[in-house]
């Protein structure tokens, strides 16, 4: 219950329409389980160059800002955080923008490979601790326009 008090009251926090019905734009993302509903604004990263450059050197980012991995086809993913400053946790979702794995705290210029799993085709990364925080884990739904119509939750 808390967990759905916190995620309510950042959601409203962030924007006063999250109790409207939530509408798609290219720069925002909105999440839904069973802790409610959140949106992040978001950069979107869909060519090979945006997605390689990713967050790297990025200093800071507002509590709900992240960017949007946007893969052409369900495939294996992996990340690591070289040059990367900000801690940041990994959203690993399918073709249906269903949470498949989340991966929490990345820590800045670690060179580990973190594994995202297979057939992912988009990866929302945010401020590390705010999956936790807001309850986001496997099963979350995402809402963005480059879903298409087979997603979980569509347009």
């Amino acid at each position: 219950m808390t967990r759905r008090i916190v995620a309510a009251a950042l959601a409203l926090a962030l924007w006063p329409a999250a109790g409207v019905a939530a509408a798609c734009s290219a720069d925002a993302v909105w999440l839904r389980g069973d802790w409610g509903e959140a949106r992040f604004r978001v950069a979107v990263a869909d060519t090979p160059d945006e997605r390689a450059q990713g967050l790297m050197f990025v200093e800071e980012m507002g509590r709900f800002e992240g960017m949007l991995f946007v893969y052409e086809r369900p495939q294996r993913v992996s990340f690591w955080m070289k040059n990367t400053l900000i801690p940041l946790d990994m959203i690993f979702a399918d073709a249906r923008g269903v949470v498949r794995r989340v991966h929490e705290n990345a820590q800045p210029g670690d060179l580990t490979p973190i594994p995202g799993g297979d057939a992912i085709r988009f990866v929302l990364e945010v401020n590390g601790g705010m999956a936790r925080t807001m309850g986001i884990g496997p099963g979350t739904e995402l809402r963005h326009p480059s879903l298409g119509a087979g997603a979980a939750w569509p347009c």
